[in-house]
């Protein structure tokens, strides 16, 4: 490895040891690679299909050439492992005795209840759905991550003495105070599920859904579900718009392909990245580059610098028309704002429009109501340097308090939050410390 100083390492939540083990897969030491990624990472065969790949942008080749391929090298290791069966259930020798609810079966969640679990203490995972896996399960559609790679992974946690209990809505039927008097400590990871809507007039017609909601019945579908038509939010045969340019809004672009859309915009309010870096945003920073995902691919037109104003309805109450302008972006004072460009207003006949505009944070109903947890300015849930809540004894990782963000940063705050329960049960822990 000629990088010098990896700076890999920086851009990776995670704190992956990189170049270790591209240099083990170098010299086919397959076996010890994976150790070495497993020791910093509990499912790289998640991150390896869905994590946008910081470490990439900060690649030192990046600084002149494309980067070390990086996620590729990840995700071979990972299933290459599987295939010769050296990914096994990692339980505890001894226990401690203590008990420890999990509450949120996403990536934070499983991560912190892994780490737990190995630490020694008997974790069991509460999930509202039915089934266990969170955004994983549910949000991710299934052309991104097969459900029985999820499964195939939750198999070796149950095997290790984790518990899983699915339809347990934590703060609602199943009250917190029933958890504090019954655990030890409590970790949420419940994610930010509470969606960004768009308040415009005609906001009330049919026809206009939240991305999770459209991206959850197709995976209810998927699995097997007997999801009604009436209940079904289907593209097929539909014109339909996405507002939002993130990853939400690439997963449903990929799955109105799928459906059969007749059209697909997905329209963006930022303008169209550069192709390359511009001097601003310098090399180790996240590249903030024109980027094509394996949906867009596949079709549709993103429409960059536009602002919804109007949806249309017809006489039934339906979406039939979206009117939008162009915006201009510009900063004042370091403040980011949005201005119409004249004579740029335009209108899209439309049967289907899905707002992928991202998320607000928490919940407000629940566990955070029930316990009056204290939140942050930007509506997250607070916690000290121990990930510990204004709750004493109850812990928050990942989305919760972070905001919406990278399943990276999620396993990595699962990862710090479980020392930082195992430090309040048990005054030290041999867990891995907190980057």
């Amino acid at each position: 490895m000629d990088c010098g100083v990896p700076f890999c390492h920086q851009g990776c939540p995670l704190g992956n040891i990189i170049p270790d083990w591209n240099d083990l897969v170098y010299r086919d030491r397959w076996r010890d690679a994976i150790d070495r990624l497993h020791a910093t990472n509990n499912f790289p065969d998640f991150t390896g299909r869905l994590c946008p790949a910081p470490c990439e942008g900060a690649c030192v080749l990046g600084i002149n050439d494309d980067p070390v391929a990086i996620k590729a090298v990840e995700y071979s290791i990972i299933e290459h492992a599987f295939a010769r069966g050296w990914v096994t259930a990692q339980a505890s020798a001894t226990r401690t005795g203590k008990r420890v609810a999990v509450v949120g079966s996403g990536p934070a969640g499983l991560a912190c209840a892994e780490q737990l679990n190995r630490a020694g203490h008997s974790v069991i995972v509460f999930e509202r759905a039915d089934r266990i896996g969170g955004l994983l399960r549910y949000g991710i559609p299934e052309f991104k991550l097969e459900k029985r790679l999820l499964d195939r992974r939750l198999r070796l946690m149950e095997k290790a003495g984790i518990v899983f209990q699915p339809g347990a809505d934590v703060g609602g039927a199943l009250p917190v105070r029933d958890l504090q008097r019954d655990f030890d400590a409590i970790v949420l990871a419940c994610g930010a599920v509470q969606p960004r809507d768009l308040p415009i007039p005609g906001r009330e017609l049919r026809g206009i859904h939240f991305a999770m909601d459209y991206l959850t019945l197709q995976n209810r579908r998927c699995e097997g579900d007997a999801v009604s038509d009436a209940e079904f939010i289907s593209a097929a045969g539909k014109r339909v718009v996405i507002i939002g340019g993130g990853d939400t809004g690439a997963d449903c672009l990929g799955t109105a392909h799928r459906q059969g859309a007749a059209s697909v915009h997905q329209f963006e309010l930022l303008p169209r990245p550069p192709d390359s870096r511009l001097a601003e945003n310098p090399w180790p920073q996240w590249p903030d580059v024109f980027r094509v995902s394996s949906a867009h691919e596949e079709g549709g037109e993103r429409v960059y610098s536009v602002s919804t104003q109007r949806f249309v309805g017809d006489g039934a109450g339906h979406v039939t028309e979206l009117e939008a302008v162009t915006v201009e972006m510009v900063r004042e004072n370091g403040r980011l704002d949005f201005t119409v460009v004249p004579d740029t207003a335009f209108s899209l006949d439309v049967d289907l429009v899905l707002l992928a505009m991202g998320f607000l944070g928490p919940e407000r109903r629940g566990p955070v109501e029930e316990l009056g947890l204290t939140l942050t300015a930007r509506g997250t849930v607070w916690r000290d340097p121990n990930w510990m809540t204004s709750a004493p004894g109850v812990f928050t990782c990942g989305d919760m308090q972070r905001g919406q963000s990278l399943i990276v940063w999620a396993i990595a705050e699962g990862r710090s939050a479980a020392r930082g329960v195992d430090l309040y049960l048990m005054g030290a822990s041999d867990l891995p410390a907190p980057l």
